[in-house]
């Protein structure tokens, strides 16, 4: 299956000293399409595979029953890619019917992300878990492509979360 990532809201070209910042997914220990700070919105892709209830692929993190993925960002302005923070996505906490959904041909298994806190300071914290609690999110069966608003999917999201809210897990 596909995980996507798509993230909005991000801090700008600078932060907290750091002149050029990006941020990307962490592939083993490489980032991976490194976004600049400034961009619209970011996306990034990697293959999952489950195997009896546990996630796998290049960019998952973690022991079984604890997988990750981690986003990273980093100082651009050397010439390479400097890290300076690092943030977990909660794989372990996805409910398993939206896993089992995401596995389905032609689907994929989606999370929102902000970026920012409502000050433009980094809100992704050390470790952020898709929502838990409460009614399960409801999962949408369209092809991605007819996707294009998730507020009807996780109460809430129309609004510009805070800084430590949970990313929003679908699969279109």
């Amino acid at each position: 299956m596909r995980l996507e990532i798509r993230g909005r809201h991000l801090p700008g070209a600078s932060y907290a000293g750091h002149a050029r910042i990006g941020v990307g997914l962490q592939v083993r220990t490489e980032p991976y399409a490194v976004v600049p700070g400034d961009a619209a919105s970011a996306r990034w892709e990697t293959e999952l595979t489950l195997v009896d209830g546990d996630l796998r692929g290049p960019a998952v993190q973690g022991r079984r029953g604890e997988r990750f993925v981690y986003l990273t960002w980093g100082d651009l302005s050397g010439g390479g890619f400097e890290m300076f923070r690092r943030a977990k996505l909660m794989l372990s906490r996805v409910d398993p019917t939206v896993l089992a959904d995401a596995a389905a041909e032609g689907h994929r298994l989606v999370a929102e992300v902000v970026l920012t806190d409502d000050r433009g300071g980094l809100a992704v914290p050390a470790s952020t878990r898709p929502p838990c609690g409460g009614a399960p999110p409801r999962t949408r069966t369209q092809p991605t492509s007819t996707m294009h608003s998730d507020s009807d999917v996780w109460p809430g999201v129309a609004h510009r979360p805070r800084a430590g809210q949970s990313p929003v897990w679908l699969t279109p």
